[in-house]
């Protein structure tokens, strides 16, 4: 149960780099998702981004601060609906390693499409690791609709 799942995960974790290119390769995470995806960006309280579209946008804002991405999964866990990771990501900004501690909940289609993904993580620790980057973010952009 869940295999399916998890390799479409396994496969969007790995489109987001080893650590060693710049930029993830967008094209495949965003043929991961379905069109109406939604990624709330952190919880609690964080933006939620509707779409593949929107998704992009996102993508892009981040790629302004951070590059030599790399998710590195501790666990894996999944049913036939979900997959849940635990992770310690990292990035680097300005030439400075960020590390990146998070759980994250993907919810996939039974045609293996992402259509939800939360993370749960503390925004806090991730912009003391931005300051002392001194690293400039664009804020997240405001969606086109809202659901």
């Amino acid at each position: 149960m869940g295999d399916m799942q998890e390799e479409v995960v396994q496969r969007f974790m790995a489109a987001w780099g080893d650590g060693t290119q710049r930029e993830p390769d967008v094209e495949t995470i965003l043929s991961l998702f379905t069109d109406d995806i939604e990624w709330q960006l952190w919880v609690p309280g964080g933006p939620t981004i509707h779409g593949r579209e929107a998704a992009r946008v996102d993508i892009q804002r981040q790629l302004g601060f951070a590059t030599h991405m790399r998710c590195n999964p501790t666990s894996i866990a999944s049913n036939d609906r979900q997959v849940f990771t635990e992770r310690v990501d990292r990035f680097v900004s300005n030439g400075v390693d960020v590390d990146h501690h998070l759980v994250a909940v993907f919810d996939v289609t039974d045609d293996g499409l992402i259509s939800a993904w939360r993370e749960y993580f503390d925004p806090g620790d991730v912009n003391r690791q931005l300051k002392k980057a001194k690293a400039v973010v664009p804020p997240v952009a405001k969606p086109d609709r809202t659901d």
